[in-house]
């Protein structure tokens, strides 16, 4: 009996030694070349195609082998993936559909995903500090693909969403050389709207810094999203401060058949609409969303900004051209509230013109649009003041491609059915010509009235223009 019990000491004191000397070959392998990589508490899971949700296999620096082991591919581009700030401690469901969308697009791609999620839990400004320590990490992480295998920087694109943008852009910081490209979606707004460069994403992060600013509601520094530029190209689609689709009506019906499971989806829906925008990029590389060069989002909201001359628009996302100009460009755009998101733009011009001075403010109007390949009826839009003999410039939009305009209807809305105002005499306007421009393509059209002026009038039917192409109709009516 005491041989057995001692058989068995020996056995678990070798057993004891066996996982002491192997931890001890494990740490050894992990401090390569001088350095030591044991502090680095961020994981690097290589997901692969077939399975875009699990953390199955890490690529651990300091231990070569896991590279070969997790089959990582010399020869393609990487994608690192960094998440934000999280309450629940679990990856958020964008995750995978973000990583299945890019092995969609670039399937000999690396899609990495970094995850700092012990330290995206904790009180927001205690995880917002923690980004230097996450930036710190996957430049540590880069550096050593490049000195161990060298794996080009140059090769690697940075997707960074809320907190993990911050940590993208430290990372990018820090590493010897620059990575290629970073990716800042909704970057986070608190302890960062007023910080210096170094602690937050800027565009001297990467060869290219392209940002999508989607939840800039409230004063600066209080919003969810960065409000300020912080990149080459600053996209702020429908004015970043809110994204269509996110209202509290459309929260209601997600709570009535969803349950109250996802009531933090009403928080973060136009948060999180950076990063559906981009998988909409991935996703629908045919159409683009096209985002145009403007001053404010109030000159844009007026068709002021359609130009395409010298890098005026872009694309939205993965295929956008990357213009690195002196400053950062703020760019704008309108989107629809589901994917794919795309929309197209136009800038509408018109003249009221009259005997009589008279002026009416916050008037509601519905424009058709008719073309070679469809059309877009009762566009609403509305006019913050109409006066006679002033010109009026303002932005309409429509989900449907209409191919090239042929023809249009204008129609001025009553206030409402029983409106005094309208019961005895309907004000009104004569219109002579409409110029539209359209965005996507670029292309100016006049319309003319079929008379030589159509009278506008205040909840009577619509008027209709024609593409103005006889030129005898031009000089007379010009």
């Amino acid at each position: 009996m005491e041989s057995k019990v001692l058989l068995l000491v020996a056995l678990s004191v070798w057993l004891q030694s066996l996982i002491v000397s192997r931890e001890g070959l494990a740490t050894a392998d992990r401090i390569s070349g001088g350095r030591d990589f044991t502090d680095i508490e961020s994981k690097f899971a290589l997901r692969t195609p077939e399975d875009t949700v699990e953390d199955t296999c890490h690529l651990i620096p300091g231990v070569t082998e896991s590279v070969a082991n997790c089959h990582f591919n010399h020869s393609s581009k990487t994608f690192v993936v960094i998440h934000g700030w999280t309450v629940t401690g679990m990856y958020e469901s964008w995750v995978p559909k973000l990583v299945a969308a890019l092995y969609k697009r670039e399937p000999d791609s690396n899609v990495i995903v970094v995850d700092w999620l012990s330290r995206a839990q904790q009180h927001y400004p205690i995880s917002a500090g923690y980004t230097k320590l996450v930036g710190q990490d996957v430049a540590t992480f880069i550096d050593w693909m490049a000195d161990e295998f060298s794996y080009p920087p140059n090769n690697v694109h940075l997707l960074g969403y809320s907190l993990g943008a911050h940590a993208a852009g430290i990372a990018g910081s820090l590493t010897k050389k620059k990575v290629n490209r970073i990716t800042g979606l909704d970057p986070a707004g608190p302890n960062f709207e007023y910080a210096e460069a170094p602690s937050r994403l800027s565009p001297d992060d990467a060869d290219f810094v392209d940002v999508l600013h989607t939840f800039t509601r409230g004063s600066p520094g209080r919003s969810i999203g960065i409000q300020k530029p912080v990149g080459h190209v600053d996209i702020y689609p429908n004015g970043g401060t809110f994204q269509p689709g996110c209202n509290i009506g459309e929260a209601i019906r997600v709570i009535a058949e969803r349950g109250l499971g996802d009531v933090d989806q009403l928080v973060k829906c136009s948060h999180e609409r950076s990063i559906h925008l981009f998988i909409d990029s991935l996703l629908n590389e045919e159409n683009p969303s096209k985002a145009y060069r403007c001053n404010s989002k109030e000159a844009f909201e007026k068709g002021l900004c359609l130009s395409c001359r010298k890098n005026r628009c872009n694309n939205l996302g993965y295929e956008i051209n990357k213009v690195r100009a002196k400053r950062s460009s703020k760019m704008y755009l309108k989107t629809r509230a589901q994917m794919p998101y795309k929309v197209f733009h136009y800038q509408v011009k018109m003249r009221f013109s009259g005997t009589e001075s008279d002026t009416h403010t916050n008037q509601a109007f519905e424009i058709s649009l008719y073309g070679t390949v469809a059309e877009s009826e009762n566009i609403p839009f509305t006019l913050p003041e109409v006066s006679t003999n002033k010109t009026y410039s303002f932005l309409i939009y429509t989900e449907v491609d209409i191919g090239e305009l042929l023809m249009l209807k204008l129609k001025w809305v009553s206030d409402s059915y029983f409106s005094w105002s309208n019961w005895w005499s309907s004000p009104g306007f004569a219109i002579e010509k409409i110029r539209v421009k359209a965005g996507e393509t670029q292309k100016k059209v006049i319309f003319c009235s079929r008379e030589k002026k159509s009278h506008l009038q205040k909840g009577k039917s619509s008027v209709v223009f024609v593409k103005c192409h006889d030129k005898s109709l031009n000089r007379k009516s010009g």
